[in-house]
């Protein structure tokens, strides 16, 4: 008569009910208040109505066994759990749940008015994680669902190893599990929870991308190639989980292309790049760390390079190898050898080094390392003078002795003028630029005479208004 939502009514009453014990009317009044959900996925339990009709059942269960105790049974809860029975439910869980009228009621409301979440996570809630993963798989659920419902609750009791074991048993490809389990490694990558991701990956024999997570566990965190030097482990799981992927990838060619679709596909080239990748690492970390352990390193650079990063990354690596060994023939090799597997330019890196070599005052060092780069049998003609006009180019407080020394071990003529321009020493350019071709050392001699001119140096512009 006044209009009011009868719901609550219902609701109550329903209630009452199931106190009293009479589940067949408490189903009737429900049946007049509770609706199901409009989305069956949303990650919620359903409407706080059904919460609650679940969460009393649940405190009121009494621990009768009808097969083992008919006596204790009222024949209200034997008529329910009869009528419960023939419902029909996909799957039943072996124990209490199969043998209590209560948890049957409960399935009963969840399934007609939860959500699948809700009837998921009764399921887990009663160690019934094999349900819980048949539930899943049967309503096609979203990803979201298995990690709300599923994975969360496993991993954080401990069960990990057991919802491993069902996924197998239910499936053993895993193949209908893929697009859980790849969300289940995004979400723990999001987390930063990567031993748990690792543990994960290997069972799903997700070769790949578990090389990729020793990759984060060696370079992480560490501040030195001497921290490195202890983690050389992870390097060897690399190659290991890499070699394996080869040999599988191999295995299956002959077969069927849907092997392995979820796991982290990659060309045999790509992964014998890698691999080729880890053991360069392997030769640098040793080198790297030996040179920390004796002290010959000097790099006090804050972030630590290795050849997992970008191409930027690599020279880094390249010039700390150069510039930590005793002296600069020591790391070339190995410097070398990172240059020519990721052709990096070499001439950008040799001009890093030698600018360092300018700041540490190692003049025959550069001296040095323009030999080996000579010897290198890859170099240009003109890659030594290059790196040299460089480091002139940026220094100009080089001692006069060291600083002819370098001009000196110049290959070209006209390297050396440019050289000698730069440093203001016009005497020795014009001494150059005299014994080049006629008409080339015409042009030249002019221009020593202007730069004498602007910067007011009479002897030299006398020598060469006399010359020309």
């Amino acid at each position: 008569k006044s209009g009011l939502d009868p719901g609550g009514a219902w609701h109550a009453w329903g209630m009452a009910c199931l106190k009293a014990g009479n589940l067949n009317s408490a189903r009737e009044k429900f049946n007049r208040c509770l609706k199901p959900p409009m989305d069956l996925n949303q990650l919620n339990h359903g409407s706080r109505l059904v919460q609650d009709v679940i969460q009393y059942l649940e405190s009121t269960v009494k621990p009768i066994l009808i097969a083992d105790d008919d006596y204790f049974a009222t024949l209200r809860e034997l008529e329910a759990t009869l009528r419960t029975r023939s419902l029909s439910l996909e799957m039943m869980c072996e124990g209490k749940i199969q043998h209590n009228s209560y948890y049957q009621e409960c399935l009963f409301y969840l399934h007609s008015y939860g959500t699948n979440l809700a009837i998921i996570n009764f399921y887990m809630r009663h160690d019934c994680m094999r349900e819980a993963l048949l539930h899943l798989l049967n309503k096609e659920s979203p990803s979201e669902v298995f990690i709300e419902g599923i994975f969360i609750p496993s991993y954080e009791s401990g069960k990990l190893h057991m919802l491993e074991n069902l996924l197998e048993t239910i499936d053993p490809g895993l193949e209908s599990w893929g697009v859980y389990l790849i969300a289940a490694c995004k979400y723990l990558q999001r987390k930063n929870y990567y031993h748990i991701l690792y543990e994960l990956q290997q069972f799903m024999k997700d070769h790949v991308r578990a090389a990729m997570t020793c990759i984060r566990f060696f370079t992480h965190g560490a501040k030195s190639y001497t921290e490195l030097g202890g983690k050389q482990t992870w390097l060897l799981k690399i190659k290991d989980h890499l070699k394996v992927y080869l040999q599988e990838v191999s295995r299956s060619s002959g077969r069927k292309k849907m092997a392995f679709s979820f796991r982290k596909k990659m060309s045999a080239t790509d992964v014998s790049r890698h691999i080729n990748t880890v053991d360069l690492q392997m030769e640098v970390t040793k080198f790297l760390h030996q040179c920390e352990s004796s002290g010959t390193s000097q790099m006090t650079d804050s972030s630590l390079p290795t050849l997992f990063g970008n191409n930027d990354m690599k020279m880094d690596v390249a010039c700390k190898v150069i510039l930590e060994g005793k002296n600069i023939e020591e790391g070339f090799g190995i410097a070398f050898r990172v240059l020519q597997d990721f052709q990096l330019e070499a001439t950008e890196v040799y001009s890093k080094v030698a600018k360092q070599l300018v700041k540490q005052q190692k003049y025959s060092e550069i001296r040095q390392l323009l030999k080996c780069v000579n010897e290198s049998g890859v170099a240009a003609k003109n890659d030594g003078d290059n790196i040299i006009l460089k480091c002139l180019n940026e220094f100009k407080n080089i001692p006069a002795e060291d600083l002819d020394n370098l001009i000196q071990d110049m290959d070209s003529d006209e390297n050396k003028i440019q050289a000698y321009m730069m440093c203001n020493k016009l005497r020795s350019a014009y001494l150059v630029s005299v014994r080049q071709e006629k008409a080339r050392a015409v042009q030249l001699v002019q221009h020593v005479r202007q730069l004498a001119e602007s910067s007011g140096d009479d002897v030299v512009k006398a020598i060469c208004a006399q010359w020309l």
